[in-house]
C-alpha cells in the first residue's frame, strides 16, 4: 500500500460527486475557475435517486451545452406523461390526470427549456462528460476526504486515493461541501438540521420486467399510483421508458422479507421481473441551520434534504451550485465584496426552507388520499374523482412547477428592489417578472436564441432606450464584466417592465430603473456585495 504522501493546491476544492458536485463544477470550471472534485465512490450510478430534471435546471444545462444530451438521453418526446391512480396495473383505472408529453406540450412561452425526464443514470454520466471537457476541472473518483482545517487564508484538506491508499494534502481557497446527507464537511463544523426531521421510513424496489407494459390495458404513464381501501399505498415509474422500474412503497422501514407480495399487489398478477435493488431510505424535512463557516460551504443534500414529491431535490441543489458559483468566481477574480458570499446563505437557505416545506406537504396530500371502502363500485370512483380533482387545483403538488420556474430571491441584500416593487409570494400567482430578485424573464431575440442565453458568465445590462453609460462606467472602474444588451423590440420592452434592467450571472434580476440611478457606483458594489 502506497502511503506517501503528496500537497497540492486549487481554487476550489468539491467534496462530493453527485449531480451538486458536478454541477458546481461546472459552473467553475466554464468560468475558468480551476477546481478538485473528489468523490469517494466510482462514478458509477446502479440506482438513480431522481427521475425529472426540472425547466429550471434545463436552463442552466442549456447554458452548460448539455440540454440536447438529456432531451435525447432516454424517453421519446412522445412518451405519455399521465399520472394514473388504480387498483392495480391489471384491475380497475380509478383516475387520470392527463399531462401532455413533449411534443403534445410544444413550445412554452415562459422558458426556452421544459422539464425533461432523465434518470440519474443517463444525468449524471452526461455531467460527467461535460466536466471532462473542462481543462479547469479534475475529476477524482475513489477519493475520500479525510479532514479538513481552515485559517483565515485558506482550507486544507487530507484525502485518500482508496485504490492505492495513498494520502493528499490539498491547499485550496475554498471548499464546498456536496457529500450528501451524512457527509464529512458538515458534520465537521458542527451545523445542525432544523426541520420536522423523518416524516416516513419508504423503501424503493428497481426492478427489470420487459413485459409489463404489455401485461395491462393502461398504456403508459409517468406515475402509477395503487389505491386500495387504505388510499394510496405508493408509486409506480418507468425508469427508461421500457423494462426498467421502480416501486416505491410509502410507509416501510426495513427490506420486505417478501418483496414479491409487493410487486404482485401492485402489478394484480404474479409477472416476470428481476430485481436490480431493494433500498430502504428516509423521508425527510431538514435544512441546516447554516450554510456556511468561513471558508467552508455546504450545498445539496448536505444543506436539506427532503421528500421528493414535486421533484424538489435535485433541484434546489442545482440551484445552489449556480448561486454559489458565480459568486466563489466573483470573489476570486477580486471584484465580488465581502458580502456576496454571505449572500448565497441568506438566498439559498430561505428558498430550501420554502422548498422543504412543500415537498413534505405535497407528500402528505398524496398519502392523504381517500382510501376505497367499495373499489367495484361507480360512486367510490365518482367520489375518488371529485376529491382528487378538487385536490389538484389547489394543492402544493399542482404548482410545483410553477414554483421551480419563478421562486425568487426576495429580500435579498445584493438585490435592490425600489419602494415600488411589490412581490407576491403566492405560487399560485407568480408569473414573469423583472422584480430584482426575480429570474430574469425569456424571449426569443432570433429563432433559437433566448434571452437568456445572453447570460454567460457576466453581468448583463439590458436598456430600452435609455442611457446606460453611468452603469456601465461604474462597473468598468470596479473590474465587474458587463455586457449591454439594446433589444429593439417592443414585446422584450414590455416584458422587462423597465427601461434599464441589470441581471446577475446567475439569470436572476439584481436592479431595475428607467433611468441609471443618481450614484450608479453604489448599485454596481451592493449587487456585487461591496
Amino acid at each position: 500500500m502506497n502511503t506517501n504522501s503528496v500537497t497540492s493546491t486549487t481554487s476550489v476544492l468539491i467534496a462530493g460527486g453527485g449531480p451538486v458536485g458536478l454541477a458546481l463544477a461546472v459552473e467553475l470550471g466554464l468560468r475558468g475557475v480551476d477546481c478538485v472534485l473528489v468523490e469517494k465512490r466510482d462514478g458509477v450510478i446502479s440506482v438513480p435517486k431522481m427521475s425529472q430534471v426540472s425547466s429550471r435546471n434545463m436552463e442552466s444545462c442549456r447554458r452548460w451545452g448539455i440540454a440536447e444530451a438529456i432531451k435525447s438521453a432516454t424517453w421519446s418526446a412522445d412518451f405519455p406523461m399521465d399520472f394514473l391512480y388504480v387498483t392495480n396495473l391489471t384491475g380497475r383505472e380509478i383516475a387520470r390526470l392527463k399531462v401532455p408529453s413533449y411534443v403534445e406540450r410544444g413550445e412554452i412561452k415562459t422558458t426556452p427549456e421544459g422539464a425533461r425526464h432523465c434518470p440519474q443514470t443517463y444525468f449524471d454520466p452526461i455531467l460527467v462528460a461535460r466536466a471532462s471537457e473542462i481543462e479547469a476541472i479534475s475529476l477524482r473518483y475513489n477519493t475520500r476526504l479525510d479532514g479538513f482545517v481552515q485559517t483565515e487564508d485558506g482550507v486544507t484538506a487530507q484525502i485518500t486515493d482508496m485504490e492505492s491508499g495513498a494520502s493528499e494534502t490539498i491547499s485550496a481557497q475554498y471548499l464546498v461541501g456536496c457529500d450528501g446527507p451524512d457527509g464529512v464537511v458538515r458534520k465537521a463544523l458542527g451545523i445542525e438540521l432544523g426541520g420536522e426531521g423523518v416524516i416516513a421510513n419508504s423503501t424503493n424496489i428497481f426492478f427489470k420486467s420487459p413485459g409489463l407494459a404489455s401485461l395491462h390495458d393502461k398504456g403508459w404513464a409517468r406515475f402509477y399510483r395503487p389505491i386500495d381501501e387504505n388510499g394510496c399505498w405508493g408509486e409506480l415509474i418507468p425508469i427508461d421508458g421500457g423494462e426498467l422500474w421502480r416501486l416505491t412503497i410509502f410507509h416501510e422501514d426495513e427490506i420486505p422479507e417478501d418483496p414479491d407480495i409487493y410487486l404482485a399487489r401492485m402489478a394484480g398478477m404474479e409477472f416476470d421481473y428481476e430485481i436490480q435493488s431493494i433500498l430502504p431510505w428516509e423521508r425527510r424535512d431538514y435544512v441546516a441551520e447554516s450554510y456556511r463557516d468561513g471558508r467552508v460551504f455546504i450545498a445539496g443534500d448536505a444543506a436539506h434534504q427532503c421528500s421528493p414529491t414535486g421533484g424538489y431535490g435535485m433541484h434546489t441543489g442545482l440551484v445552489e451550485a449556480v448561486n454559489l458559483g458565480w459568486k466563489l468566481w466573483a470573489t476570486l477574480a477580486g471584484w465580488g465584496g465581502s458580502g456576496l458570499l454571505d449572500s448565497y446563505e441568506t438566498e439559498c437557505r430561505a428558498l430550501a426552507r420554502y422548498i422543504v416545506t412543500n415537498a413534505t406537504a405535497a407528500f402528505e396530500e398524496v398519502t392523504g388520499l381517500p382510501g376505497l371502502a367499495g373499489v367495484d363500485t361507480d360512486a367510490a370512483v365518482r367520489d375518488f374523482n371529485t376529491f382528487l380533482q378538487e385536490s389538484s387545483n389547489n394543492s402544493v403538488s399542482a404548482v410545483a412547477e410553477n414554483v421551480k420556474s419563478y421562486f425568487s430571491y426576495w429580500n435579498s441584500p445584493i438585490c435592490l428592489m425600489s419602494e415600488t416593487d411589490d412581490p407576491e409570494p403566492d405560487p399560485t400567482k407568480l408569473s414573469p417578472s423583472t422584480i430584482p430578485g426575480s429570474p430574469a424573464p425569456h424571449a426569443w431575440l432570433a429563432p433559437g436564441k433566448s434571452t437568456l442565453d445572453l447570460f454567460q458568465g457576466q453581468f448583463t445590462l439590458f436598456s430600452f432606450g435609455a442611457d446606460a453609460g453611468p452603469l456601465l462606467a461604474a462597473a468598468e472602474l470596479r473590474g465587474v464584466p458587463i455586457e449591454l444588451i439594446e433589444p429593439d423590440d417592443a414585446a422584450i420592452a414590455d416584458l422587462y417592465e423597465r427601461k434599464l434592467v441589470l441581471v446577475r450571472p446567475d439569470a436572476f434580476v439584481a436592479w431595475r430603473g428607467d433611468e441609471c440611478p443618481a450614484d450608479a457606483g453604489a448599485v454596481i458594489d451592493q449587487v456585487c456585495g461591496a
